[in-house]
């Protein structure tokens, strides 16, 4: 295969874990994210510094994880005491007060992003290639499918699709919805940051407007394409929209209008995803009426 080729497949293959984790909490608990981005950003910046500090790569790849939970955490404890289009408002607040910390810290390099991230390497053995980086994300996303089907068809999947589908009702059955919503934003928060640190790794340099609304907003676009609730629909997904544009690239100008039509066919024929069975309306409308 090509460096291209490769280059597209690493980059699906991040998207993937970035859309299935926030497909974990839109689809399976129903907490509407539009900053899912600001933990992409945190779990990068984290590994790149730990790393420069001379830290291993697993050693900031799974510490990366564990900031990025603790912020969702902090996040969490407040934000989750509101729910739908305010969750996505608080949210979306998140995401961008992020950004402007990451641009106004030193330790970060400021606007002009965060250079010289060392490359990847595994117990002495360099995995910088590209064939052999693809089969490492690739790993990592068939454990984190793995973990996240095991979770969907447990105790703790049952209480957020209990959540999602009402959450009054849920409470009244004894679950604790707050608890369980707290630990979904944990659970997703930490793949994102995984993400992020293979995504520093990989690219050797970050800037916080990668991880800006823009973003959140595309990974969002994956869940809801790719369908809402589907462990496989994320990773359609995010195939289709990092794909999609390279396809359109020698269109130029008319990229755009090629790329927000398709969507927006999708949206009126299809609704509820490639592979999903919830419209995203259905998230916005459980347990308010």
């Amino acid at each position: 295969m090509t460096p291209y080729i490769l280059h597209v497949g690493i980059i699906i293959i991040l998207f993937s874990i970035l859309s299935l984790s926030l497909n974990m909490a839109v689809g399976m608990a129903g907490l509407v994210s539009l900053g899912h981005a600001a933990f992409f950003g945190i779990g990068a910046y984290a590994s790149g510094l730990m790393m420069l500090e001379g830290l291993p790569f697993i050693v900031c790849l799974l510490l990366s994880g564990i900031i990025t939970s603790l912020f969702g955490l902090l996040l969490a404890i407040p934000s989750l005491r509101v729910k739908d289009d305010y969750l996505a408002i608080v949210t979306l607040g998140f995401g961008i007060i992020t950004v402007i910390v990451l641009m106004n810290m030193g330790i970060t390099g400021g606007p002009d992003g965060l250079t010289g991230i060392p490359q990847a390497s595994v117990f002495g053995f360099d995995i910088t290639s590209k064939p052999v980086y693809l089969v490492f994300c690739v790993s990592i996303l068939a454990v984190m499918v793995l973990t996240t089907s095991r979770l969907k068809a447990s105790k703790v999947g049952r209480a957020w699709a209990a959540i999602r589908d009402n959450d009054t009702v849920a409470m009244f059955m004894g679950i604790n919805i707050y608890y369980y919503k707290i630990l979904c934003m944990v659970i997703s928060s930490f793949w994102a940051g995984i993400a992020g640190s293979l995504y520093a790794h990989y690219t050797g340099y970050i800037n916080p407007m990668t991880f800006g609304m823009q973003t959140s907003i595309m990974i969002l676009a994956m869940v809801v394409l790719g369908g809402i609730g589907s462990i496989p629909g994320s990773i359609i997904g995010a195939a289709a929209l990092v794909i999609l544009p390279e396809l359109l690239r020698g269109l130029e100008a008319n990229q755009g209008i090629f790329y927000g039509a398709l969507l927006v066919a999708m949206m009126v024929l299809r609704p509820q995803g490639i592979m999903g069975r919830m419209k995203v309306t259905d998230i916005f409308a459980r347990g308010g009426s």
